[in-house]
């Protein structure tokens, strides 16, 4: 018997050490570690697609513009973000590789790769913040002789051990974790249905003076843009690893169902409730309905969508210390370093930033979702210009490739120009829609002009011709 224990413990310790094995932060992930089925992957991606943040956008633009001018823009962030959350989950999962290793063969060559590969960290490092402080508003909202800086270091430091050993135990937790998220939603449900003193119909809600469609219709617009670009590109993180056998059927589940929770239900949650409470924050009127539900309710969601932020950005540091300075400490290293900054971000106020960091996420995500869209699709596949698939080894690449970085930073800073106001109202408000245009476009041009020279040193012969793209 004691033999026995002794071979389930080793059992168990290998099989942890294959779990930390299985990131594939820096590789392709080979056909024989696709073995994920689509409902366990697109589980994982459930907990980002059922944030507050997406509950909080719902309540904000239905208070401030009307739920009308809302569910339109949840409805065009929907459609969006599930296009291209398609396309790219398609080639995540015919290559194995995420979008920070696609782009090194997609448009932006080794180096270049790594502008990418910095910026999504950093975005996934403040999501990590902002989920975070939203965790510390609401507990201090029910016990609030707890110092809310504490707050935000317990919770910036207890998603650690929740990441250590990758995407298999990602998948556990949100599989014991959704149970719960909906038993406590559903009675946030029945309470404020039994409770509420708000008069006439939610979905006709305008605030004074309101107006459907014109320019709260486009704010509204604009406020999505923020957003859909990273749960379209967050996909591919978890896409490679579909098994063969379910991959038709995997591409549409894990590329489109969570954008369809995280902006159309998610949203139209955040309109009900924020509408019938008077109040945008899901922090304070969760805990406002539920008491210390609504801080479990708070916390258990912020957890959930939190492992997945710290996971991509863990991936996306990994990828660029190794493309630049060949540093490889391994995903753990950068998980405990996410955590450190995003608790620095928290107690530096990160959410009095939120808006300009949004709208610039939106813009370079967006830009760069484009360019990896059109390479594949037109580049690769319609002009044939490049190889027929995304290479991500360095003896193989250039070190840049004018094709997807000219695009990216010229389709980023014209972009953020309109964003910010320089190009009027409407362009201000489709800015991040604008600025993926401007880049799908000069990513076409610019692979025609360099006739793909910078695309391959040479060309590989170890590409089977299932992860051809074109």
């Amino acid at each position: 018997m004691e033999k026995l224990n002794i071979r389930t413990e080793q059992q168990g310790e290998m099989n942890k050490k294959e779990e930390k094995k299985d990131d594939f932060s820096l590789e392709k992930v080979p056909v024989e570690g696709r073995t994920m089925g689509w409902m366990s992957i697109m589980n994982v991606t459930l907990g980002v697609a059922t944030a507050m943040l997406f509950i909080q956008m719902g309540s904000l633009m239905a208070i401030s513009f009307g739920a009308v001018n809302a569910l339109i823009a949840e409805i065009y962030a929907t459609v969006v973000a599930g296009v291209v959350g398609i396309g790219i989950c398609y080639y995540a999962a015919k290559s194995g590789l995420n979008v920070n290793l696609m782009a090194r063969g997609g448009g932006f060559g080794y180096f270049g790769a790594s502008i990418t590969s910095l910026i999504y960290a950093l975005n996934f490092i403040m999501y990590c913040a902002i989920e975070g402080s939203i965790m510390a508003a609401a507990v201090h909202e029910y016990i609030s002789f707890v110092p809310i800086w504490g707050l935000m270091i317990f919770f910036g430091l207890i998603v650690i051990p929740l990441n250590w050993f990758g995407i298999k135990q990602l998948d556990k937790l949100q599989k014991w974790s959704m149970p719960l998220f909906i038993l406590l939603l559903g009675t946030g449900f029945f309470i404020v249905l039994n409770r509420s003193t708000f008069e006439g119909s939610v979905w006709t809600y305008l605030p004074e003076g309101g107006e459907v469609g014109g320019a709260s219709l486009l704010a509204c617009i604009g406020i999505m843009n923020g957003l859909v670009g990273i749960m379209a590109l967050l996909v591919s993180d978890y896409a490679r690893f579909i098994k063969k056998e379910e991959f038709k059927i995997g591409v549409f589940a894990v590329g489109f169902i969570p954008q369809l929770v995280c902006f159309l239900l998610m949203g139209m949650i955040g309109i009900w409730f924020g509408v019938q409470m008077g109040e945008e924050n899901p922090g304070v009127f969760f805990v406002q309905i539920l008491g210390i539900g609504g801080a479990l309710f708070t916390i258990l969601t912020q957890l959930r969508i939190n492992i997945t932020n710290l996971y991509s950005s863990s991936l996306s540091l990994a990828n660029f210390f190794e493309n630049v300075f060949k540093f490889k400490p391994g995903r753990n290293f950068w998980v405990v370093f996410t955590s450190i900054a995003a608790i620095i971000l928290m107690l530096g106020g990160v959410m009095d930033h939120l808006g300009s960091l949004l709208t610039f996420q939106g813009v370079f995500l967006l830009s760069w979702a484009a360019v990896l869209l059109c390479d594949a699709f037109v580049v690769k596949r319609l002009l044939k210009i490049g190889p027929k698939y995304f290479e991500h080894r360095q003896e193989y690449l250039y070190a840049w490739n004018p094709v997807g970085v000219v695009s990216l930073i010229a389709a980023s800073v014209i972009g953020s120009l309109a964003a910010f106001g320089y190009m009027g109202v409407f362009l201000q408000n489709v800015a991040a829609f604008f600025a993926a245009v401007i880049a799908f476009v000069l990513t076409m041009l610019l692979a025609i002009v360099t006739k793909g020279k910078y695309y391959s040193k040479k060309t590989a012969d170890d590409i089977v011709s299932d992860e051809y793209i074109a």
